[in-house]
């Protein structure tokens, strides 16, 4: 049976924390900021954890162990 591999898209886009939630980060902010509000801007600094079901679903089908 062959290796199952993690995603490599995902390995980039998420991270486990400590506890085991998976946190990720905004998009839109790479270009054109100058068009987005400042509000949307400043909202999306930093990371976010990911609510309970989507990070159930990002762990099981892409951040195998």
């Amino acid at each position: 049976m062959p290796k199952l591999k993690n995603k490599s898209s995902a390995k980039k886009r998420f991270k486990i924390t400590g506890k085991g939630k998976v946190r990720f980060y905004s998009a839109y902010l790479r270009h054109n900021t100058s068009a987005r509000p400042m509000q949307m801007k400043r909202q999306n600094r930093g990371g976010q954890i990911m609510a309970d079901g989507d990070a159930r679903l990002v762990k099981r089908n892409f951040l195998r162990a």
